[in-house]
C-alpha cells in the first residue's frame, strides 16, 4: 500500500515517526515524514527456530530502526512506536498472551528502548491495526470503531474518536480470546473453544482434519468448498456460522459505529454476503446496520498503525 493513498497526515510533530509491526512471520518497518509521506520501508523475516528467538527479534528491529534512521536529518527528531502479537500488563511492562508464544513473560518494551536508547511506544498489533484503518482507513470518520484480525490468529482492537482504548487491564479488544465453544479446542491462553480456535487459518485447518484425519489448508478448504466438495462446504458453513455468532455477539454488547476486518481471512469475500447474513441472525437486534468492512490498508495497516501510535489522530476525525 503506497503512503499516497492514505487519508490523513497526522501531526505536526515530530519531523519523523517510525513504526514497527511484528508478526510471527514477518517484521516491517516504515518511516513517516511529518505531513505523512512515506520515506523508508522494508520488510524481513521474523527470526524463528533460532537458538534465542528473542534476541534475535530485538536484534533485527535494532538493525531495522538503524536503516530508517539512515534517511532522517541527524538533527531532526523521531518517535518509534512498535506493534506486538500480544499485550503488555499495565503493572509490571511484561508482554503477556502473546501468540507468538515465545515473547510472553519478557519485558520486551524496556529492553528494547536499551537497545535503542529511545523510549518508544508500544501496543497490540490488533490495536495498531484498527488504529490505522479508523483514522486513515476504511472506517475514517466512524467514532467507535471495532478492528478485527482473522489470520494466523484471531485478535481484536477498540478505538475510539482516532484512540486506542486499552481498557483497565490493556485487553481490551481481544475478542479472539471468548469462549464459544465449551467443547471446542484448547486455545494457546489456556481457555478452550475460543473464537481464535475456530476463526482462523489454523483453526479451519483443523476441523478439517478433526472430520475427514486430512490435512488441508484453509485458503483450499474454501476454494474446494465453492466448488461443491461436501466435506469443505460443512467446514466452511460452520466457519461463516462462527463468524456471524461472533460478530453478532460482539454487536450486541458493544454495538460499534463499524467493524473493519483484516488478517488474511478477510479476504474471504463471503463474509460480506453470506457472513453478514449470519451476523443478522445473531445479533440481538432485528435491523441491524452496523457496517462490516474490508480493510483499506490491507497488511500495511499495522505498521502505519505503530507509526501513529501517540500521535494527535483524533483531529483527523474533525
Amino acid at each position: 500500500m503506497n503512503g499516497d493513498k492514505l487519508k490523513i497526515k497526522p501531526g505536526n510533530k515530530p519531523e519523523y515517526r517510525i513504526g514497527i509491526d511484528l508478526g510471527g512471520t514477518k517484521a516491517e518497518v516504515i518511516l513517516l515524514a511529518k505531513e505523512g509521506q512515506e520515506c523508508f520501508r522494508k520488510r524481513v523475516a521474523t527470526p524463528v527456530n533460532t537458538k534465542n528467538n528473542y534476541k534475535s527479534v530485538l536484534e533485527t528491529i535494532h538493525t531495522l530502526v538503524n536503516q530508517a534512521l539512515s534517511v532522517v536529518p541527524p538533527t531532526d527528531d523521531y518517535t518509534i512506536g512498535v506493534g506486538i502479537p500480544g499485550t503488555m500488563d499495565k503493572n509490571t511492562g511484561m508482554v503477556q498472551h502473546a501468540n507468538t508464544t515465545w515473547l510472553a513473560g519478557h519485558y520486551f518494551k524496556s529492553d528494547l528502548e536499551k537497545k535503542l536508547e529511545k523510549e518508544i511506544l508500544m501496543d497490540n498489533d490488533a490495536n495498531c491495526f484498527t488504529l490505522a484503518e479508523a483514522v486513515g482507513g476504511a472506517a475514517t470518520g466512524y467514532k467507535i470503531v471495532f478492528g478485527i484480525i482473522m489470520g494466523t490468529g484471531c485478535g481484536g482492537g477498540l478505538c475510539i474518536d482516532g484512540t486506542i482504548h486499552s481498557g483497565n487491564h490493556g485487553i481490551a479488544g481481544e475478542w479472539g480470546h471468548f469462549s464459544i465453544d465449551p467443547k471446542g479446542e484448547k486455545c494457546f491462553c489456556g481457555n478452550v473453544g475460543c473464537i481464535d480456535t475456530v476463526l482462523s487459518g489454523p483453526g479451519m485447518a483443523r476441523s478439517y482434519k478433526k472430520k475427514t484425519g486430512k490435512d488441508l489448508p484453509a485458503e483450499q478448504i474454501v476454494n474446494k468448498a465453492r466448488n461443491n466438495d461436501q466435506e469443505c462446504m460443512q467446514i466452511f458453513d460452520r466457519f461463516l456460522d462462527d463468524f456471524g455468532k461472533s460478530v453478532g455477539g460482539l454487536i450486541s454488547i458493544l454495538d460499534p459505529d463499524a467493524i473493519v476486518i483484516g488478517g488474511g481471512l478477510s479476504n474471504i469475500p463471503e463474509l460480506y454476503t453470506t457472513g453478514i447474513r449470519k451476523v443478522k441472525k445473531y445479533a440481538y437486534h432485528q435491523n441491524v446496520r452496523t457496517p462490516v468492512l474490508k480493510n483499506f490498508l490491507g497488511d500495511s495497516a499495522g505498521v502505519f498503525g505503530a507509526a501513529w501510535l501517540g500521535c494527535d489522530t483524533g483531529q483527523a476525525l474533525k
